[in-house]
């Protein structure tokens, strides 16, 4: 009796934690665009992960009695090399998770691909949340997008560029809007121009000599518009590898075109801080994003 009782508990535990596992969502189920022959196998070092050929959404659920229809996709940076799954993917969906909100971790091409494909997989991503909204436990007109640092980049150029013709496959799903409602970035990449630029985001994302042409259309603070989703944007003085100029133009080019957005200059802090503590001032980033959602209404009470 008692190793039955035992057996019992043992199985409805190993359900749970089944139950528990984050959902991982191909995202291109019918083929991804222009897969390169020579794909091989995805690398993961020291939770840093590179090699993406098969794009994914990991689907991290609000807890039930905290969802409130909100849901962010979260796009980790790493120069467009690699990704920071654990600290600028995870750790973000799990602080969103706690404030009601579903996230999406996405795991996008990189250096193997450049653009197009990084911008196709995020317009994707919204339009696969947008189109199966009530299936993920969503609203379709709650869905932000979130990123650092070369993530940043990606999430501003979601931000600007969903219409654009670069971001579609010729897929169905292209005929739903791919425009997040709002934008949050972390100490983001945003221009491709010199002396502000970082150097390696542009080279595995252009190329080693891009054309001004090219550099011109992957400056995001160049494709803000009035359509540009509300935007919360924060970075520090002392970052010395995206330099926070990057975070002024774009905040500039979002004031310009009236575009309600939030902006905050930690003096102290090196890039990557991520939701860590342990760096004075600047680790309190999140209590006001926390603010800044509630005031658009994307946390509510």
């Amino acid at each position: 009796m008692k190793l039955s009782i035992l057996a019992s508990l043992t199985l409805a535990f190993t359900a749970l934690m089944s139950a528990a596992e984050p959902t991982v969502i191909p995202l291109w189920p019918e083929g991804v665009p222009n897969l390169r022959a020579d794909a091989t196998d995805e690398k993961t070092t020291d939770n840093r992960t590179s090699n993406i050929h098969h794009p994914s959404l990991t689907v991290y659920p609000a807890p039930a009695d905290k969802a409130n229809g909100t849901a962010v996709i979260v796009c980790p940076g790493g120069g467009y090399m690699r990704l920071a799954m654990d600290k600028e993917g995870v750790e973000y969906a799990q602080w969103l998770n706690t404030r009601g909100i579903t996230a999406f971790v996405l795991k996008y091409r990189m250096v193997e691909y450049g653009q197009p494909a990084p911008l196709q997989d995020a317009l994707r991503s919204i339009r696969l949340i947008r189109s199966r909204a009530a299936e993920f436990g969503v609203k379709p007109d709650r869905i932000g997008i979130m990123g650092s640092s070369a993530g940043g980049h990606l999430s501003s150029s979601a931000a600007t560029l969903f219409e654009a013709p670069e971001g579609k496959t010729g897929n169905a799903l292209d005929s739903v809007s791919a425009r997040p409602d709002f934008a949050i970035l972390c100490y983001p990449v945003i221009t491709m121009t010199e002396p502000n630029t970082h150097a390696g985001s542009r080279k595995a994302l252009l190329g080693e000599n891009p054309t001004p042409e090219l550099i011109a259309r992957w400056s995001t603070e160049n494709q803000v518009t009035a359509a540009t989703p509300p935007t919360f944007l924060f970075h520090t003085t002392e970052d010395g590898a995206v330099p926070v100029e990057n975070a002024l133009a774009f905040y500039a080019a979002l004031k310009r075109n009236k575009v309600p957005a939030e902006l905050h200059v930690f003096e102290k802090g090196g890039h990557g801080v991520g939701m860590r503590a342990g760096n004075g001032p600047t680790s309190d980033w999140p209590v006001l994003l926390e603010a800044w959602l509630r005031l658009h209404g994307w946390i509510t009470p």
